[in-house]
């Protein structure tokens, strides 16, 4: 082979080479979202409590449902000012429009969103721990109603488990005295929890509601729970619907929001 040819085919190896080398550079791989766990824990430092994604791209960050404190810049979730107890979808948006998602939960309890018959015994409304009915709540070395504040205006909740006692609270005089149909109120439960946020102080705001019976139910708070339903807002072995793909207005569904949950006592 003479010695023009030698250089020349060294020249087209060190052109693949290089070409392939600065591809690798330019395009990285496929964007993997992650915080470094599926469960965020809030912890007890005095300031607020930031957790980014364990990589950071350039895009725009969203979350579903609303509730959950998010930098749309950066991806990163202030912990400490999102509404607990939780899941969340984050979606990442590329510059080239890719979509990639992760679910989160921020650890803490809420309550179902439920019809409660009293008349049928169904009197006892418990927490859910971590978004999943199948959790076990960390009872030994927790704290509930922290400072009495709910069983202090009558909503009987057990200092032991978290638990609302709905026909105590309604002879307590809780949603008026009597009670009649739409009363309602907002508590706030606080609380503390003995896992890895470490007994960091927490809190819960629910909303319970009154009818004398399904009847007199208000349509639009029927509305609100089916809303919720449909789109997974709750609990973890429900799919979320809102993707981003799927244009609630689209299905005729308002965008349910999770907080505060709904307790709606009925009578009868």
């Amino acid at each position: 082979m003479k010695q023009s040819g030698i250089f020349g085919f060294a020249f087209l190896l060190f052109t693949i080479f290089f070409v392939s080398c600065k591809k690798s550079v330019s395009e990285p791989g496929e964007y993997k979202l992650s915080y470094g766990d599926s469960i965020l824990y809030l912890n007890n430092q005095a300031g607020d409590h930031i957790v980014h994604p364990t990589e950071h791209r350039e895009g725009v960050y969203t979350a579903f449902p609303d509730g959950i404190e998010l930098d749309a810049m950066t991806g990163a979730i202030n912990l400490s000012k999102s509404e607990t107890g939780l899941r969340y979808r984050i979606t990442h948006t590329a510059p080239d429009g890719k979509k990639t998602n992760t679910l989160v939960v921020i650890s803490g309890i809420n309550y179902t969103d439920k019809f409660y018959n009293l008349a049928q015994g169904d009197t006892i409304a418990p927490p859910v721990y971590n978004a999943n009915q199948l959790n076990n709540l960390p009872v030994a070395g927790s704290v509930f109603d922290e400072g009495n504040g709910a069983n202090n205006i009558g909503c009987s909740v057990a200092t032991i488990n978290g638990r609302i006692n709905l026909a105590e609270s309604i002879r307590n005089g809780l949603l008026g005295n009597p009670a009649t149909d739409d009363s309602k109120r907002e508590i706030d439960i606080v609380y503390r929890l003995n896992d890895q946020s470490g007994k960091a102080q927490n809190k819960v705001r629910v909303k319970l509601y009154y009818y004398t019976s399904m009847a007199t139910v208000a349509p639009d708070l029927l509305q609100t729970l089916q809303d919720r339903e449909e789109q997974g807002v709750f609990l973890a072995n429900q799919p979320i619907l809102n993707t981003g793909g799927d244009p609630l207005t689209q299905r005729g569904l308002a965008e349910a929001k999770p907080r505060p949950p709904c307790i709606i006592i009925i009578a009868n």
